[in-house]
């Protein structure tokens, strides 16, 4: 595959959902005008994210959308043949989940709900079971919502499903115990980073994590997107103001260098590892 431009979104999006839809399609289109091949837009793009992660207010939690409805419709047919990340709070048979979506002008190419819930988030979301990575024109892909990223499991279960891009979409805060008075200095401003550059190297996959900026409520939200090569390196990054991370990358190039030596997927010794829970 030839080199493409992949690029990583931070910036604040709201409650207002026709306000967050409007302003999605105008960063599509001026992504469109740049050559950018793959855009990721943060989590809770469409309708914001909570406002507590704590002790979230059940009485006033984002708006839903349906996968079928015109929000996503819209974004879609403004995406043209660009491959777009983007995520919202989902209804589905009377639940709500934090689920992100990529697609094109072709519709909805492949779904993700959080798996992972930290804290309070479980009174707001229900939580996903599944990771499952999926075809798309710019090469198969897997997504991780927020705390999915966490765990190792996660990105290497989208690994060994093929996927040869992760899209990390993240409505991801500073600390709420421990907040630093400069952003960069914050703990969990460290660990964002830290997360996104183990989950590419150790899974020798590029990864493009996007983030909120801004805040909700209680929570101020960190931005640094970035995209990630195989090797752990990053390659773009904006910091904690809003922004996009851009560059080209030959996908399959890079990570066949990657792995020429030392492939990790196919080194795993996993008979010595747990087969089951301890």
């Amino acid at each position: 595959m030839a080199p493409i431009r992949v690029a990583a979104l931070a910036a604040h999006f709201g409650r207002d959902v026709e306000r967050a839809v409007s302003k999605i399609v105008g960063i599509i289109e001026a992504a469109a005008r740049d050559g950018i091949d793959l855009l990721v837009l943060p989590d809770a793009s469409i309708g914001g994210y909570i406002g507590d992660l704590r002790s979230p207010d059940i009485d006033h939690l984002p708006p839903t959308v349906d996968t079928d409805g015109p929000e996503l419709t819209r974004i879609a047919e403004a995406a043209g043949p660009m491959t777009v990340c983007v995520g919202f709070t989902e209804a589905s048979e009377g639940k709500r989940y934090n689920t992100a979506v990529c697609l094109s002008g072709d519709g909805i190419l492949g779904l993700h709900r959080k798996v992972h819930q930290p804290a309070g988030e479980s009174l707001a979301y229900a939580a996903g079971d599944t990771f499952a990575a999926f075809d798309t024109p710019v090469g198969r892909i897997g997504m991780l919502i927020d705390y999915d990223k966490t765990f190792p499991e996660s990105a290497r279960t989208l690994a060994l499903d093929g996927a040869r891009i992760i899209c990390a979409l993240s409505a991801w805060p500073a600390s709420v115990t421990d907040r630093a008075s400069r952003l960069p200095n914050d703990r969990q401003s460290r660990l964002f980073d830290l997360y996104d550059a183990a989950r590419a190297a150790e899974n020798q996959v590029v990864l493009v994590s996007s983030n909120q900026t801004g805040v909700m409520g209680k929570l101020r939200f960190l931005g640094q997107a970035k995209v990630v090569g195989p090797g752990g390196e990053v390659l773009a990054k904006t910091w904690a103001k809003g922004g996009m991370a851009m560059c080209d990358i030959d996908i399959d190039a890079e990570i066949n260098r990657a792995r020429t030596v030392l492939h990790h997927l196919e080194e795993r010794r996993i008979d010595a590892y747990w087969q089951d829970n301890p």
